[in-house]
């Protein structure tokens, strides 16, 4: 027998002498390696309300196509990446009222469609409207 297991032995042999009940684990208090790859931010963009490029990594550019419509053309393949927008102020410059949404979505492995949109202003922006946005892209 080895050295580590005679301990052991000896220590279930006095809790079954004096009555006692022993408790045996397999488990290791030593900490474990997480599995899989860390996700990081791959790319990262702040557009003006006009679709100028104010700020950003990963980012080749940024088209503004419509009201509330914009794509942005970034060096990273989307592939399983998670896409996050958020409509802003930049700086106060955004009078919009109330309320303001975002989606993101891929078009293509390397390209993203940006709409925005003013959900409780009256007229046609209720739907679609020009509004200052960031997007971060991680993987």
């Amino acid at each position: 027998m080895n050295g580590f297991r005679k301990p052991a032995l000896a220590a279930a042999a006095v809790a079954l002498a004096i009555g006692g009940t022993l408790a045996v684990s397999s488990a290791s208090a030593a900490p474990q390696a997480p599995t899989g790859s860390t996700a990081t931010t791959t790319a990262w963009a702040k557009v003006s309300a006009a679709g100028a490029l104010l700020g950003g990594s990963g980012v080749t550019g940024v088209s503004h196509f419509g009201n509330g419509r914009y794509n942005i053309t970034t060096t990273a393949n989307l592939g399983e990446c998670a896409l996050l927008g958020t409509v802003n102020t930049n700086g106060g410059s955004d009078p919009g009222p109330g309320s303001s949404s975002v989606l993101v979505g891929k078009v293509s492995s390397n390209t993203l469609f940006i709409r925005t949109a003013t959900p409780s202003s009256a007229g046609s922006a209720a739907v679609d409207s020009d509004r200052p946005f960031s997007i971060t892209i991680v993987c």
